[in-house]
């Protein structure tokens, strides 16, 4: 619970509520929020329309490559990565420009958990240290898991499903391989996205609940851990350029660094949000936020649900139909 104190202070810092959050008020109480099977069923179908009218076009074209296009001076498609340097610069710049893939809506499911992400004690003075902390978390835990995968990658080397040009079936139509990788990787984030939509909902137990509670970063590190593992089954053209190059290098180091910062790019667009609504509204985001009890845990069902949903329809369902052996429904600008 939280109190309607004031939201200033006599050093006219940020203005943020002086009252901790943490994630034991993203718990449900008593059971859940009320009619949760209708905000799941309406969470679930919001889903499934996203998937169905997703236009990869619109997001990897249009507007990844409004951004990349002006920086990089060309297609990044076309750009030849000739160096180190090159290389992780490209990295920042591609993991900003994804930001609004397929992939990466899924980080905006963080905006909940990181406003409940408030060290006990925090005063006003210190609240934007207070505001980095859950951001730092995340980006912890995006740059652990997917500078482990660089490292794998380099590793393995070309063998690597993501940088193969293998197809199931016929070797010009059939499914190539990395969809498929994909397929698998973002289904099982997916999967996991709905048990923890469903956890919020009170409909099905988190066996991770009593960690969440005890330590307030435990889910904002989780959730980067989980935006960490998007680059495993990635297919984003750039990405793949990127991975080609740092695997033609042979250095681990490379192979860390590169894929670590593209993760980092995908994270600041979610970190500025974050830090805007919180800064903008002074606070006030947050305690509406977690004013009504249960209200921080529907807003998290919510979103949890409709980005799991989403990426089981869009990356596994739509397997079938990518693999030419099922219907899916397709609008004018994507079939």
């Amino acid at each position: 619970m939280i109190r309607d104190s004031s939201s200033t202070d006599t050093t006219g810092a940020v203005g943020l509520s002086e009252t901790p959050f943490s994630a034991g008020d993203l718990v449900p109480a008593g059971g859940g929020p009320g009619k949760p099977w209708r905000l799941v069923v309406i969470s679930g179908l919001a889903g499934l329309l996203l998937a169905v009218i997703w236009s990869p076009y619109l997001v990897d074209k249009v507007i990844a490559g409004a951004i990349t296009g002006p920086v990089l001076g060309a297609d990044a498609n076309e750009v030849a990565i000739t160096g180190s340097g090159m290389a992780m610069g490209f990295a920042v710049i591609t993991g900003i420009a994804g930001m609004f893939t397929a992939c990466n809506i899924a980080v905006f499911c963080a905006l909940a958990p990181m406003s409940g992400d408030r060290a006990k004690g925090t005063r006003t003075r210190t609240s934007l240290l207070a505001l980095a902390r859950p951001v730092g978390w995340l980006m912890l835990g995006a740059v652990g898991v997917a500078g482990a995968y660089g490292v794998l990658g380099v590793l393995v080397g070309p063998s690597m499903p993501q940088v193969s040009g293998a197809r199931i079936g016929d070797p010009e139509t059939g499914l190539a391989v990395r969809i498929l990788q994909a397929g698998i990787v973002f289904g099982l984030i997916g999967l996991v996205m709905l048990w923890r939509g469903l956890a919020y909902a009170g409909l099905v137990r988190n066996p991770l609940e009593r960690v969440f509670q005890r330590r307030s970063w435990a889910e904002t590190l989780f959730l980067g851990c989980l935006i960490g593992a998007f680059l495993i089954g990635r297919p984003w053209p750039p990405f793949r350029r990127l991975f080609e190059y740092a695997v033609s290098t042979d250095n681990i180091l490379l192979g860390f660094l590169t894929f670590a910062l593209q993760s980092i790019g995908n994270i600041l667009g979610v970190a500025v949000l974050f830090l805007l609504v919180m800064l903008a509204t002074r606070g006030r985001f947050q305690r509406w936020l977690f004013r009504v009890p249960g209200r921080a845990a529907r807003f998290s069902a919510v979103a949890f649900i409709v980005v799991g949903t989403f990426f089981v329809a869009y990356w596994s369902v739509k397997l079938g139909y990518r693999a030419g052996v099922m219907w899916w429904p397709t609008m004018p600008y994507n079939s």
